[in-house]
């Protein structure tokens, strides 16, 4: 860092130039970044050697999707933009999942590829791709940067574009010959983008008109999303909800922007949400939709059996969002935090006392449960000791699967920033790479890593950096040797025929563990869940536990592909 800090200092005094790659890492320095993740490759060899300088922290991923995960996980646990640098070709291409997950999720993200050399470009140079061309749809923005004067100016723009407005994964690819070429270094103080300029501020009228609908309600509930979470908006939230009286459900990317533990609290709604949550949104007079997209995971698309009987209020910083799934009564167009600001002055309350009464009889009479055993390990059980043990005080990131909705509903988050995971994209090997960035980020944390026996073979080589950098993560695989999600909608909708779902043929977790240097634990009963998880909490470095549970258990409530929120299946049959 002091190599670096001189360089800058000679930068300010325009004594010098720098190469392309030295006015890259200068530039991120200007940004506040302390952390990059990478894998070097031939068109960035100019970046890395600039590294070399020791002037940022650079963790070395051992594949690209691991590096991208781990960038999601370190911004998702932040609310800076991770950064992530690959290799022109292959090493560019396999950040493409990274991209689209933290597109969908509007995660912040600055992406840099590097390119061949201008001169080869269009050639089919070796390693040559059009990575702008292969991510245009999943970026929120991409530079092409041809003349080293550019950076600066790129690099400003592109911390801008990923963490202002509705936050987004930004690509910069910078050709080799660019990397290597010589220039002056001028950051510049502002960013003034024409045609980006994101409205941040509520328009008064439309604050009036939700004021009105408020006061007007009976039923009222709030459906409140990951924007919540990224605006920071969780104090004002719960202090909307309070003054008006009016209970909450939080969307999956939702969890922890209202907390768990808040009588007001519905649970999660949606294909694997509770009753109380499904059935306040079926039966509300007013929805307040705050930061939240209306996805199909919700609505499960069925919109005429949606909230049919509700005026709809749409808050959100993407205009393009509203409108796009349901039809809004009232829309209002900015960020989270300032809308609901402006909101809490003068919200009346609405007239919701027997609402609350009823959706409080919903919570008791039809509240997630699961049959218990004695006799063999229930992954629910799993996660409500692991909520129990830690007080819900902890970071906790998943893969995607059944154990990511036992995680959603069984670990009351009480805390934004707490619950990490793979939302709209649903990408298989998010989990354990995306808890190396967050405990990066916030290493007096404790961060748990719920997984499965599928996503965990997906990036489990990530196991190399987390010996190496002794990043004390504690992994849990939920191990019901299959694609669990997968068995199970073949069970309920394809007559049990199990079509290549079965992975007993899996490596032994805990010798995998070991032969990284990791501490390795299995676990085949509730003692021995019980004393490995003691062990695993009490080891300063990482630990992979592998926890064998039944592997018929099903996700209930569950509401079929294509029905309504008023058909769930419980599952007290298999209760």
């Amino acid at each position: 860092m002091e190599k670096m800090a001189e360089r800058l200092a000679e930068a300010k005094g325009e004594k010098k130039e720098f190469s392309g790659s030295e006015i890259l890492l200068l530039s991120l320095l200007k940004e506040g970044v302390e952390c990059v993740f990478g894998y070097p490759g031939g068109a960035v060899l100019p970046i890395y050697d600039s590294l070399y300088s020791g002037s940022l922290r650079h963790v070395l991923a051992r594949h690209e999707q691991g590096a991208i995960h781990a960038a999601d996980g370190y911004a998702r646990a932040t609310g800076r933009a991770g950064v992530v640098i690959a290799t022109s070709g292959p090493g560019a291409t396999n950040l493409v999942t990274g991209i689209a997950n933290a597109q969908m999720d509007s995660i912040p993200l600055v992406c840099i590829t590097g390119n061949v050399a201008q001169s080869l470009i269009g050639t089919d140079a070796f390693q040559e791709a059009d990575i702008m061309g292969i991510t245009m749809p999943i970026t929120k923005h991409s530079y092409f940067v041809s003349d080293v004067n550019d950076i600066p100016r790129v690099v400003k723009e592109a911390f801008h574009i990923a963490t202002t407005g509705r936050p987004g994964p930004v690509l910069i690819d910078i050709p080799k010959d660019v990397s290597n070429a010589k220039a002056p270094f001028h950051y510049p103080e502002t960013v003034s983008i024409r045609g980006y300029q994101p409205h941040c501020d509520p328009h008064p009228i439309q604050v009036q008109r939700l004021h009105q609908a408020v006061r007007e309600a009976k039923k009222p509930v709030i459906l409140a999303g990951g924007g919540v979470v990224t605006a920071g908006a969780e104090e004002e939230l719960i202090a909307f909800a309070e003054q008006a009286r009016i209970p909450v459900t939080t969307t999956l990317m939702g969890l922890g922007g209202f907390s768990g533990e808040h009588p007001l609290w519905l649970g999660m709604p949606g294909m694997h949400g509770t009753y109380a949550a499904n059935h306040a949104l079926l039966e509300c007079d007013l929805l307040i939709g705050i930061g939240a997209r209306f996805d199909d995971r919700v609505t499960m698309g069925r919109l005429d059996k949606f909230a049919t009987g509700a005026k709809i209020v749409h808050i959100d910083i993407d205009p393009a969002e509203i409108g796009k799934n349901v039809d809004t009564f009232i829309p209002i167009v900015g960020d989270v935090r300032k809308v609901l600001q402006a909101a809490n002055r003068g919200v009346p309350c609405s007239q919701s006392e027997e609402w609350l009464q009823q959706t409080a009889e919903w919570k008791k009479r039809y509240p997630l449960k699961f049959q218990d055993s004695e006799e063999s390990v229930k992954p629910q059980w799993v996660i409500r000791h692991l909520y129990e043990t830690t007080h819900g005080k902890a970071i906790v990131t998943t893969d995607v699967g059944q154990h990511q909705m036992w995680v959603a509903q069984y670990f009351q988050f009480a805390k934004p920033r707490s619950f990490i995971s793979s939302g709209g994209l649903g990408a298989m090997g998010f989990g354990f790479p995306s808890a190396l960035g967050a405990q990066l980020a916030r290493p007096d944390e404790t961060v748990i890593c719920v997984t499965g026996d599928g996503g965990f073979q997906m990036t489990n080589q990530e196991l190399a950096v987390a010996a190496l950098m002794n990043i004390p993560v504690k992994t849990v695989i939920i191990n019901n040797r299959c694609l669990g999600m997968v068995r199970q909608w073949q069970e309920v909708f394809y007559q049990e025929r199990y079509s290549e779902v079965d992975l007993t043929a899996s490596p032994d977790y805990v010798k995998l563990a070991e032969a990284y240097g990791v501490k390795g634990f299995r676990a085949k009963t509730k003692e021995e869940v019980v004393q490995v998880w003691k062990e695993a909490m009490s080891h300063p470095g990482p630990v992979v536990l592998d926890i064998w549970v039944t592997p018929e258990e099903n996700v209930y409530p569950m509401v079929a592909p294509g029905s309504g929120l008023d058909e769930m299946i419980m599952g007290d049959e298999k209760q």
